[in-house]
């Protein structure tokens, strides 16, 4: 029996243990990602009831944000940041590129900076044509 249990201890849910470790605030918005391909484990897509195992590599994108983790150990308790850090390790590469993306956005230009009001009649009659297009139209 407790060979089964340790069996056990040593996989889990790939939504549970992203809720788990706070990528996701919810389970379904972590299975909602996992079926959207946003989360790759072991380089490949996976299902939400997939297991983790200690030692697998995710790679996660959460809105513009995208990580690259290696499991350390498994939780199936959401528990403080602090301890949800205490899951995984991110790998150097991925730190190197948030940061990256971050001083980008930040060096950025606002992106309403241009904006001055409502559109002129020839500036909507742009707009709409642009849309028009867009929608094959």
């Amino acid at each position: 029996m407790s060979d089964e249990n340790d069996a056990a201890r040593e996989r889990l849910r790939l939504d549970k243990w992203l809720w788990a470790a706070r990528f996701f605030k919810t389970r379904t918005l972590a299975s909602d990602a996992i079926e959207a391909g946003r989360i790759q484990l072991n380089e490949a897509r996976a299902k939400p009831s997939r297991e983790v195992r200690i030692g697998d590599r995710l790679d996660i994108q959460t809105g513009e944000l995208r990580y690259t983790v290696i499991v350390q150990a498994l939780s199936g308790k959401r528990g403080p940041a602090e301890e949800a850090r205490k899951l995984y390790d991110e790998t150097a590469d991925s730190v190197a590129r948030r940061e990256a993306e971050r001083e980008r956005r930040r060096l950025a230009p606002e992106p309403s900076h241009m904006l001055h009001g409502r559109p002129t009649k020839t500036q909507r009659r742009e707009i709409d044509r642009m849309r028009a297009k867009l929608r094959g139209g």
